[in-house]
């Protein structure tokens, strides 16, 4: 129903709702676009619900009037309802989330042409040494100038120098091209009986209402093709899909399962679209042209026009949690999303979190299991290798055991796997003189060494900087040593010992973008690539039927550090790299390299009694009241100066409030105690399971003052303790 006047939440995190005056002739209802002016400014927002934002009542001869009504489908009421609960879940300016509503500004304006660049194929014989780097970075990519950029990591200046070079050339695109529409019965798969009855099951519950499901199967027991099936029955019926994936390296080989099934591409969305990409599908996700939408965690508030099935990949990935902004938890959002729309949620994983077992244990989610691969291929064996008992020779990394089954995997033809969670050749660059290390300048935290970028780099803030020829403490040189193993070091490793062997290091680094994952997955499933060396990049999502061996150089590195979830979270890491091994007719084999084989994580994973596992982390959580039967928050404070935020943390800290069933731990400089510049200092709020803890939060933090220079941050359910 049009309104007379509009409460409108601007994208400006600082401001609160503002009431406007709608002009004759503007019909503007709950939810519309609109383009709100403020001083000389125009802001865009959305018009919402007067009596669910209260605000001051400003008298109608003193509001100004809407400055213009944008043309797109007006934001639906369940999404709205998403982003105040979410706004009032996670302790965030209810702008800040409707800033992931409308993500893209391209996609608000009318039908045009966009200007995109691609490299023209020719190098020029004059190129400076940051020209000829970014172009070699472009890979046949298109996009603006801005995007190019960005990707490269250079400035637009760099890029328009290319394009004077002739090095770029521009492109005229279509900004609203048709998208494609997946056809339900392109491809049925063959199913086994009980990949059959999940099927049914999930199928019977599109239209339903809401109905949140636990889909839970070993690895390659055929779960995607299980629920694929939810999926095509939710586009007979004329509905949208979302499947949220943790990793945009994973969007490139899920798409081509996806066009095998259902003959042409999903609608995808992450961080890697170009402009008119993002603005094409954000429109035909808004018209409801977008049937399946296939994306990161950011697709979630998205304003589907019709959505009948949300589908959460991988659905224990800590990737999901959201670190910075507004910090959500992608997993926990879709099901509320479900909630409010009214339809069925699918939670898909190997290695299901314990919140999420909590939640099927209390009868709040139902459960669908598969325990067996598909078309008859067999877990793999795992077997612990004792580092105390059997090292590796002094200044190597892989075990005399792994060793041997390298060799003999690769006589026989098939493919291996080594993995290992630590980018970079080396974690520490110190001086064997001195014992000078490498810091990062901007935070507290080493500078991993990169030999294959011939960099030192930060990890938190992405400071770079050459790797130095002398120590620059005292001056000696030849001095400096790498201490500790990444992955381009056990690669190094790895041709130094297997010359022939043909190598692939698989991280963020390397595949950045789909088409490089694209890529890999073509090189692995031609046969060109004999073993891999990654990261958790690839413990999850890929399928290669030769892959047969798996080594695991370090499962101690997750056991470390305090974490909650850290046996958890090193459990379903290695479970999933596991998995990876054996998919096809040849068996697998996967070895655990450790110094502590008697650990219940890797007694669990040799014995394969998850149960047991799982049983002991849920006691041993429920005994200390932790998450899913306490909760946690975290309150950080951060200033240039150290000071400056040490004395607001104080004063955070002495105003705790005394709150049965509520300690507050800290303030205490944080782990990682300065980030990209600014001192940390952290709080801990633990609290009982009923208590709503936001809300004490909230008058809390309303008590105390502090200055510009300071800002403080809440993270309610933390999966990061730095």
């Amino acid at each position: 129903m049009p309104l007379p006047r509009a409460r409108v939440v601007t994208l400006n995190a600082a401001l609160g709702p503002l009431d406007y005056r709608v002009p004759d002739g503007m019909a503007v209802e709950p939810g519309s676009v609109v383009v709100a002016p403020l001083g000389p400014r125009q802001l865009v927002g959305v018009a919402w619900e007067a009596e669910r934002l209260p605000s001051e009542e400003v008298g109608d001869n003193r509001l100004r009037p809407l400055a213009g009504l944008i043309d797109v489908p007006v934001i639906p009421a369940p999404l709205r309802r998403l982003c105040e609960w979410t706004a009032d879940y996670y302790l965030s300016p209810l702008a800040s989330v409707l800033r992931m509503v409308l993500p893209s500004s391209s996609a608000l304006e009318g039908a045009r042409q966009l200007t995109e660049y691609r490299p023209t194929g020719s190098v020029p014989a004059r190129l400076t040494p940051q020209r000829t780097q970014a172009l070699e970075r472009l890979e046949g990519r298109q996009g603006t100038i801005r995007e190019l950029a960005d990707h490269v990591g250079v400035s637009d200046t760099v890029m328009r120098g290319l394009v004077n070079a002739g090095a770029l050339e521009r492109v005229q695109v279509e900004a609203d091209g048709p998208l494609p529409c997946p056809v339900p019965d392109h491809a049925p798969p063959s199913l086994s009986a009980d990949q059959q009855a999940a099927a049914d099951s999930l199928v019977a519950a599109i239209g339903k209402g809401f109905d949140p499901v636990l889909l839970d199967g070993v690895t390659g027991s055929g779960k995607t093709e299980v629920y694929f099936e939810a999926v095509a029955e939710a586009v007979r019926q004329g509905r949208q899909v979302l499947v949220l994936l943790p990793e945009i390296a994973l969007t490139e080989p899920f798409l081509k399962r996806f066009a095998a099934r259902f003959g042409c591409a999903p609608t995808a969305w992450h961080s890697d679209l170009r402009s008119s990409q993002r603005r094409r599908a954000w429109r035909g996700i808004a018209s409801g042209e977008a049937k399946v939408v296939v994306g990161a965690r950011s697709a979630l508030f998205l304003p589907y026009a019709d959505l009948g099935l949300i589908v959460v990949d991988e659905a224990h990935e800590p990737s999901f949690k959201q670190e910075e902004g507004v910090q959500y938890h992608a997993r926990d959002v879709a099901v509320m999303r479900a909630r409010f729309e009214e339809v069925p949620v699918i939670l898909s994983s190997a290695t299901p979190a314990i919140e999420t077992r909590h939640m099927v244990a209390s009868g709040r989610y139902r459960e669908l299991q598969l325990r067996r691969r598909h078309a008859g291929a067999e877990l793999p064996s795992l077997e612990a290798l004792n580092l105390t008992a059997d090292p590796p020779p002094r200044g190597r990394w892989i075990a005399p055991r792994l060793l041997s089954e390298l060799e003999a995997n690769l006589a026989a033809g098939e493919q291996s796997l080594l993995f290992l969670n630590r980018r970079g050749f080396a974690p520490l660059t110190l001086c064997r003189t001195c014992g000078h290390r490498f810091q990062c300048p901007n935070c507290t935290a080493w500078m991993v060494e990169h030999r294959l970028m011939r960099r030192l780099a930060c990890h938190h803030c992405g400071h770079v900087m050459p790797p130095p020829a002398e120590c620059p403490d005292c001056g000696d040189k030849d001095s400096l040593v790498a201490c500790g193993p990444g992955v381009e070091r056990i690669a190094d490793e790895v041709q130094s010992l297997l010359p022939d062997a043909r190598t692939a290091i698989v991280t963020s680094d390397t595949i950045w973008s789909p088409a490089r994952a694209a890529e890999f997955v073509a090189n692995m499933e031609a046969g060109e690539i004999d073993i891999v060396v990654g990261t958790q990049l690839v413990t999850k999502g890929y399928h290669f039927p030769n892959l047969t061996l798996v080594g695991v150089i370090d499962a101690d590195l997750g056991l470390s550090g305090g974490d909650l979830r850290a046996a958890e979270r090193s459990f379903q890491q290695i479970s999933q790299v596991a998995g990876r091994a054996g998919r096809g007719e040849k068996p697998g084999r996967v070895f655990v390299q450790t110094h502590q084989p008697d650990a219940p994580v890797i007694a669990a994973l040799v014995s394969g009694d998850t149960e047991r596992f799982v049983e002991a982390e849920t006691e041993a959580r429920q005994e200390a009241g932790m998450p899913p039967f306490g909760r946690l928050a975290a309150i950080i404070v951060s200033a240039e100066d150290r000071e400056e935020a040490e004395q607001v943390a104080k004063r955070i800290g002495r105003k705790a409030p005394d709150v049965d069933g509520m300690a507050v731990y800290g303030p205490a400089p944080a782990p990682l105690a300065m980030l990209r510049g600014r001192h940390r200092f952290r709080l801990l709020v633990h609290a009982r399971r009923s208590l709503d803890v936001q809300d004490v939060i909230r008058d809390w933090l309303g008590s105390v003052e502090w200055s510009g220079k300071v800002r403080v941050a809440v993270d309610v359910d933390p999966y990061s303790f730095l």
